[in-house]
């Protein structure tokens, strides 16, 4: 089948079509391009223009392996312009000859298809026979830089040629190029959609970009003599693949912004994936670093779509995201990804390939999301723990599904608050005595249970009252039983509660000092006993809750016996509930903060400048110094030192 477009008869010339290229048909690593010739004609001319756009692949910072004690030079990248270098392949290739090869030349001067198809890797001469593949006038590569001058050269362009018949039609077009562009800024940086349901003329809302395009050119003059009804129906730019092109070149120059700012410096990376809503795996890509003035800096810098979420699938994209935007793995100096098994595993997981490649990549878990897990981890260890958890988003859920009880307890609350206004019980003040509301649990916010167990101490006396409406109120039967459950369960549940709530609290306080919780932990398992139980009956007492004596038997199926004796509550309390919440807590905590993370996040403490420097260590800089060994010179670590 011929792929190429039909010439046109009147003018007998092939007319200029623009054709899709999709992303993969990119290719920054020149060693794993199809030659430009193998695609059909109507596709070259985009190649072409994307990759003069995009420019040589030139990884900056990258480490060249050494073959025989030589290496290609960094420096060759400022000398020639052309040159491009293929990480895949350790060898060097010319942009310019790729993109316009002299077919009719068969000569090996100049390096023949050394520099286009076979890669040049003698880094020895390097240079000498860099220089002659530029020759003279009659080389290829001039050939080749003669055609890349004209295609850049805009008057001389097919493209400028096609759309631009004048100069006026030429400012008109940059008049109208220009509205839409900022148009799609705003509703980017907005984060609005582009389209509407029905963008017809009749419809009453046309989507965001029409609509704004339109109350645009209503209060600017200039605007509207050039756009919608005005335009050339052929050259109104407001089609969906205009708007997508838009949306490309904004992301394209944002990303050049952000990657020109970390230039050679070192940094990390950041991934999360996520399935969008028409079901297609994404993996969003974030880079953190520190910038020219001592800032650190995270950036978003793009969404790449993975075919799966194997581990090695992973590591592909993260080579070709590198490739593409000429970030090297080398200066990556961090990982952070989430806990699942393809991306922490410690064999074959992503942080493992890289690790591999880069022994300085060191991977650290979020600490949040790692507290969180402590805590979830350690709930679902526990039977006990388990199930008055699963009570709390019993209680929530059912007060907080109906509208009807929502208001009832809002109600009641604010009658609450009045009353003790009026008894001088509480004072009036700016910020003070707010509406509040259950709140519900989430599955990955570390502070939401603790949230979610203060406004139950708050409201306790209130849900009592609303539990009790729901099973009093003949129209709801069906939540009778459920209600009167937990409101037999609110009697037994506190104790649990005041162990979550301490252990919440001291894991609040420890997200920079890990050691200092185990330590705490300890100490609260030791002696904390005493006081909880304390603060336990006083709470029970004051919402008149029955308080079991400690050393009663517990007359359960249920519960098992000691040695051979009949379980009491203070056993069952102290030891199967306290003890081994704790025990389970610091588990959990030594699983999750392993000691390499944990000295290296010392040693990054140790250069906190908080409190003039409280933190500083002396011993863990050193440390930190030498988990980067290629950044430190033996000298430089005696340096240090001293």
């Amino acid at each position: 089948m011929n792929n190429e477009t039909p010439i046109d008869q009147a003018s007998g010339k092939r007319p200029h079509v623009e054709v899709e290229v999709s992303d993969n048909d990119i290719v920054s690593d020149p060693g794993l391009r199809n030659p430009i010739d193998s695609f059909p004609l109507e596709m070259r001319d985009t190649l072409r223009r994307r990759y003069l756009a995009k420019g040589p692949c030139q990884p900056v910072g990258h480490q060249f392996p050494q073959t025989n004690k030589r290496r290609f030079l960094p420096n060759w990248f400022k000398r020639f312009a052309w040159i491009e270098y293929s990480v895949s392949k350790d060898k060097a290739f010319c942009l310019y000859c790729y993109l316009f090869p002299n077919k009719g030349n068969n000569s090996n001067k100049g390096g023949g298809n050394a520099f286009t198809e076979v890669g040049y890797s003698n880094w020895k001469n390097g240079m000498q026979n860099f220089i002659a593949h530029e020759g003279g006038p009659e080389s290829p590569l001039t050939f080749a830089r003669i055609k890349v001058e004209q295609y850049q050269n805009q008057r001389e362009n097919i493209d400028f040629v096609f759309s631009s018949k004048n100069v006026a039609n030429d400012d008109e077009y940059r008049v109208r190029l220009t509205t839409v562009v900022r148009v799609a800024r705003y509703l980017l940086g907005e984060g609005l959609a582009f389209r509407g349901h029905d963008e017809s003329l009749k419809s009453m809302h046309r989507g965001h970009f029409l609509e704004l395009l339109n109350w645009f050119c209503k209060y600017n003059e200039e605007a509207n003599k050039v756009m919608l009804s005005n335009a050339p129906k052929n050259n109104q730019l407001t089609s969906s693949t205009i708007q997508r092109h838009i949306i490309e070149a904004c992301g394209k120059e944002t990303r050049k912004v952000i990657l020109n700012e970390i230039g050679d410096k070192f940094f990390s990376l950041l991934l999360d994936e996520a399935r969008d809503s028409s079901m297609k795996e994404q993996m969003a890509v974030v880079l953190r670093f520190v910038n020219d003035v001592g800032e650190i800096v995270e950036s978003f810098v793009g969404v790449v779509h993975v075919i799966e979420t194997s581990t090695q699938c992973l590591k592909n994209v993260v080579d070709e995201f590198f490739a593409i935007n000429g970030l090297s793995l080398s200066r990556l100096r961090g990982q952070g990804y989430d806990g699942a098994s393809n991306m922490r595993g410690e064999l074959n997981g992503l942080k493992a390939l890289i690790l591999n490649e880069n022994k300085h990549a060191h991977y650290i878990h979020c600490f949040a999301h790692q507290l969180q897990l402590v805590v979830v981890s350690a709930a679902e260890e526990n039977h006990d723990m388990s199930q008055f958890f699963d009570y709390i988003s019993m209680i929530v859920n059912m007060v907080g599904s109906s509208c009807k009880r929502n208001d009832a307890l809002r109600q009641a609350h604010h009658d609450k608050v009045v009353q003790k206004l009026q008894s001088g019980e509480i004072s009036k003040g700016q910020g003070q005595n707010q509406e509040i509301s259950l709140a519900r649990s989430g599955a990955t916010c570390r502070d939401s249970h603790y949230k979610t167990l203060l406004r139950l101490f708050d409201m306790w006396d209130l849900l009592e009252e609303v539990l009790f409406a729901i099973q009093q109120d003949g129209e709801i039967r069906k939540n009778r039983g459920t209600a009167r459950g937990l409101l037999d369960k609110m009697g037994v549940t506190d104790l649990l509660s005041k162990i979550l709530q301490a252990k919440d609290q001291n894991i609040a306080t420890a997200v920079r000092m890990v050691e200092a919780l185990k330590c705490k932990l300890h100490a609260y398992r030791e002696n904390g006993w005493e006081n909880l139980l304390k603060e336990t009956t006083k709470f029970c007492l004051k919402h008149k809750i029955k308080v079991p004596s400690m050393d009663e038997i517990i007359e359960s199926h249920h519960i098992t016996l000691v040695d051979g004796e009949p379980m009491t509550y203070i056993h069952h309390f102290r030891v199967e509930i306290f003890a081994t919440v704790i025990d389970e807590v610091a588990e959990e905590l030594n699983n999750h903060f392993n000691e390499a993370n944990t000295n290296l996040l010392k040693g990054v403490l140790s250069l906190d400048p908080s409190n003039n420097f409280a933190c500083f260590d002396h011993h863990e800089i050193l440390h930190l110094a030498r988990l980067y060994s290629e950044d430190f010179s033996t000298a430089e670590l005696a340096e240090l030192n001293d």
